[in-house]
Parts: structure tokens; sequence; C-alpha cells
């Protein structure tokens, strides 16, 4: 039984439950207690007629505290006792009933002394007492401490000992009626529970199927080759969602279901920026207004965006596992194309390079037939800077992207600050501008582009006037664009390959007192007049080139004059120093 009673066993039935018949005379048989005469012993039907009405009222009763209290109120009915005290077994423990008459500590420590067996009880004033155990066959239920005014006959201790058995029975019943009660509402919890756990299941099946849904499909896509549209329609098709794929400048690279804006708005690289490291510090994906954003990385490195636009917020933890797998596949599908990108690079590289210093044609030929090039074309060499990005692979790899893009073939190297291209038709005068523009974010870049050339023995000299193409237009006041080696005029004689010595005689000679008065005094009177005959000697726009006051301008003209000794009036002497302005700029490697 331990274990088993974790109830207040002593709570009171209503006066209809357990409540026995009245005995003779009209009177309770309780109410002999009460009378301060001492009872006449019962006539021994009378005592069994009490008993067998205490008896079915015990058996009526189904709570263990309300038997206990009627059996100490009927005591009497037995014979001249009374109840002493009356206790219950609870959980192992003892509990006194709140009906018995006394509660001396000295009570107590018997009944706990007797530890389950019968036996004497002394109690002040009465000659005789008795702990009485109430013994079940599941074990002890309780004791009845029952005292006598005189020592029991044998015929009361026999009616006694029957109150006893039918009270301990009836604790028997009840106990099996509770154990009956707690069993069905146990069993009722665990079906309750089974049934938690067989729906559990169910969702736990339902979700690894969508699990391995996910992943077949995703890995379908990736062995597919189909890049990064097949991992944006497999999305849409998992999510109803449209699905899209930025580079990690935020470019879009594809776009697969409804309302894709047109144009598609430029990034904003501070922005850019700061999105991919808010996206980089979360696990798992991150909602930026309304789309749901993931980052492809592979080792830390991001290769680029996948976002879902779900501008309803109808994203469930369904939508965020189709989204991580689509962004695994994403990434290893645009690691596969960095590494072909860095294979085909290298390949080109190496022939390039080798065009760039001369090599065999033969070998030149089969090599390029290997890339899948014809070499035997017209081509040009062009020369591609940018001032935010380093020459690197991955500039290399966004110069060919862009090159690819307005249609030229071409084979791509890289140097130290620059990207040489040998491509077989000659670019279109802004195309291939505009698109690195878009690639890298910025305008601030600069192009020089060679004469054709159907020779591949003078393509060395081809990379030499792509270079001053680009320095050319370095130098010249709109510094970023496209220049072409065939339009630069007189410029085409100022740039690598001519004789320095000469040049810097030429530069000396018109120059020469300019350069050393700037020297000694830290002005900048050549500098001025470089951008004077850059703005075609407008004095407005030299004034506001050079940041200062046209009265300043016009002083500083003045001194030029007086210094060098030569008339900017005089045509000879203007295109002199036109010139040597331009050299002293170009090839001399003067700032400015």
């Amino acid at each position: 039984m331990a274990g088993s009673r974790a109830y207040s066993p002593f709570h009171r039935c209503s006066d209809r439950e357990g409540s026995l018949p009245q005995g003779s005379g009209g009177r309770h048989p309780t109410a002999a207690r009460k009378d301060p005469r001492p009872p006449a012993p019962p006539p021994a039907d009378h005592a069994l007629h009490e008993l067998t009405a205490l008896s079915r009222a015990l058996f009526d009763t189904l709570e263990e505290g309300e038997i206990l209290r009627l059996a100490m109120d009927h005591i009497a009915a037995a014979g001249p006792y009374s109840a002493e005290a009356g206790y219950l077994e609870v959980d192992g423990d003892l509990v006194p009933s709140p009906g018995g008459r006394i509660h001396a500590p000295a009570v107590d420590r018997r009944v706990r002394e007797l530890a389950g067996q019968d036996g004497s009880v002394t109690v002040p004033g009465r000659p005789w007492g008795r702990a009485l155990g109430l013994r079940g066959l599941e074990g002890l239920h309780g004791y009845l401490v029952v005292t006598s005014r005189s020592r029991p006959t044998e015929a009361e201790w026999s009616l006694l000992a029957t109150l006893v058995r039918h009270t301990a029975a009836a604790l028997s019943v009840a106990f099996a009626h509770r154990r009956r009660r707690e069993d069905v509402l146990a069993l009722h919890r665990l079906r309750g529970e089974r049934s938690a756990l067989q729906r559990q299941l169910v969702s736990v099946v339902g979700e690894l199927g969508y699990q391995r849904a996910v992943h077949a499909l995703m890995a379908d896509v990736a062995a597919s080759g189909g890049g990064e549209e097949a991992v944006t329609r497999a999305l849409h098709w998992l999510t109803g969602l449209p699905a899209l794929v930025e580079d990690r400048f935020g470019r879009l690279r594809s776009w697969t279901g409804p309302s894709r804006p047109d144009p598609y708005p430029e990034p904003d690289p501070v922005r850019q920026d700061e999105m991919l490291h808010a996206v980089a510090r979360e696990v798992g994906p991150v909602r930026i207004r309304d789309r749901l954003i993931t980052l492809a990385r592979l080792h830390g490195e991001i290769l680029g965006v996948l976002a879902l636009v779900d501008a309803r917020d109808e994203a469930d933890e369904h939508t965020v596992l189709a989204l991580e797998y689509a962004a695994t596949s994403l990434a290893l599908e645009l690691a596969h194309l960095r590494n072909l990108a860095e294979v085909e690079l290298r390949l080109h590289r190496g022939l390039v390079d080798d065009l760039l210093v001369g090599t065999d044609e033969a070998s030149a030929y089969a090599r390029s037939e290997a890339v899948g090039h014809d070499l035997h074309r017209s081509h040009y060499v062009v020369v591609v800077q940018w001032s935010n990005r380093t020459a690197d692979d991955s500039f290399a790899q966004t110069v060919g992207r862009a090159a690819s893009s307005v249609g030229m073939r071409s084979l791509l190297t890289r140097r130290s600050d620059h990207v040489v291209l040998v491509a077989d038709d000659k670019p279109h005068g802004r195309a291939l501008y505009e698109a690195l523009a878009r690639e890298t974010g910025t305008r601030s870049g600069t192009i020089g582009v060679s004469a054709p050339t159907d020779s591949l023995g003078d393509i060395p000299h081809r990379y030499q006037e792509a270079q001053r193409a680009l320095d050319v237009r370095r130098h010249s006041r709109e510094r970023y664009g496209t220049t072409f080696f065939d339009e630069l005029g007189l410029y085409r004689i100022l740039g690598p390959g001519n004789d320095y010595r000469e040049l810097e005689t030429f530069v000396n000679e018109w120059l020469g007192q300019l350069i050393d008065y700037d020297s000694r005094h830290h002005a900048t009177m050549v500098e001025t007049l470089s951008r004077y005959f850059d703005c075609g000697g407008n004095y407005d726009e030299t004034a506001e080139s050079l940041a200062i006051h046209r009265s300043t301008l016009r002083y500083r003209l003045k001194r030029i004059r007086d210094i060098s000794g030569n008339d900017l009036a005089n045509v000879e002497d203007r295109l002199n120093l036109q010139v040597a302005t331009r050299v002293w700029k170009i090839v001399l490697g003067a700032p400015g």
C-alpha cells in the first residue's frame, strides 16, 4: 500500500452516507457516549442488530477516513468500549484520525512501536486498553485504539473482534475501489500519452519524409549542373514563394517566380555589406523586410545570397528547412563553378602570359584550340584597371563575366594592378565599361584598348598600346572610361617605347624653369598650366578644377609667363607648352 494513498483520509461524508439505523428507544448508538450514566450492556440480539447495521454502513462507504470514523463512532455497539484514537496507513506512515478522543504522545508512540502488531495501550482512567490492527490482504490499513471501563467478557471481545474485522474488510474494499479508480485514471492518462506520442511519431515521420524529399531534390539539382536557375526553380516549387540568387555584391543572378522587379534595383555597396554582416552573424535564415535571406557559404567564405520573397510572412519551419537545404546546394554549385572558372583562368593565363611576351605561333594556336578559342581571327588587347579592386583572381573572373555578358570572346590574365584581355573583336565604346560598373558597383575604372592585329607576333606591341591608352585616360580630365589607342592622335607618340632621353630634354627645355620654381617654392605652376590646357584655356573651368579663385589663376598664369619667358598667346609657344605638359604627366610620371 505504500505510495498509493496521496489523499485526505478523514474527509467526512454527508449525513446520508454511512448513517446507521436508530437504536431502541429512538436513540442513535452514539448517544450512549454522551449519557453521563454508565450505559447498560446491550442485549446480545440488540448488539448484533447494531453491528449488522454498522457493517452495512461500512461497506456502503468507499472513503477510508469515513469508514474509520464510523467504526470509532459506533464502537460502543460491541460493548463497554470507547474509541480513543484511530490511524490510517498513508504512504507508509500512520496518520491519526481527527475523530479520536485523545492524541496523547504516549499512545501515538506506543502504536508506532507495535509495528503492525496488536498490543496493549495504557490510557489513564481506563483499566483496559488495546491497539487493534486493521489488516487486509494488502497489509495493514491502520489501527483502532480501544479502551474499556472493565475487562471485556468473551462475548464482548468477540463482538469487538468482529467489528475490527468488518472495518478492516471495508477498508480493503474502499482501498481496492480507489486503486481501481486510480488505475482507470492512470490507464486513461497513459492512453492519452500514447495518442500524443503516436501523433508526434506521425509528425516526425512526416518531417523526416519531407526532409528526405527536399534533400533528394536538392541533390538532383546539384548533380544536374543546372546552376543558380535550377536551385531557384526547385526552391520556388517547394515553397510556392519567389526565389532568387544574388552575388555577394547584390546583383541578381537568377529569379524564379512572379513579381520580379524590372529593372532590378542597383545595389548599394554600403547597405549590401551591412546586410551580409547581419545575416552572417545569425544561425539560419534572417528576415529583412519582405525577404527571408540566407548565405551560400563554403568554409566561411560568402559565395552568394539566396532569398525568398515572403511579403505576407507565410514562411514556416518547412520553408526554412527548404531554404537551408537550397543554400547548401547553391554553395556547392557556386564553388564548383568557381573551381571551373579558376582552372579555365589558369589555362587562359598561361597562354596569354606567353602571348604578351611573344611565343611560338604553332604552340599558341594548339593551346588556344584546347581552351576553345580561335586565335586565327583579328585580336585586340584590352587592359582593365579599377581603383577599388585589387587585380586578383576574383576581379579577373569579374572582368571575364562582364566581357562575356557583352559578347566578347577573349582570353584573360592578370598583372599586379590590371587585368589583360586578348579579345577577338573590338569592344563596343562603352559596353564593357558599363558592364564592369554594374559588376563592381562603382564607375571608378579605366579601360585601354589597342589597335587590331592579325599576327600573334604583334600582340606584345599591342599590349603596350593598350597600356598607353589606359595611361592617357588615367591622366586626362575624365579619368574613368574607355580609351582606344587608334583614337589617341598626338598622344600615340607619348608613352612606352619612345626615347625617354629626347622627351626629357624637350620637357626640360619648355618646363625646366617652372619645374625648378615649383621645387624651390613648393608651388604648382606646372600643374596649373597643365590643367589650363586640359580645360581648353577656359578660366572658369580651370579655376574650378584647381579649387582656386579666378583672380588667383590669372596671377599664376602671369607668373608662368614671367618665369618661363614663354607667351601663351603665341601659337607656337602654346603648342609646345601643351605637349610638354602632356609628356611631363604621362611619360615622366609627374603627379596629377
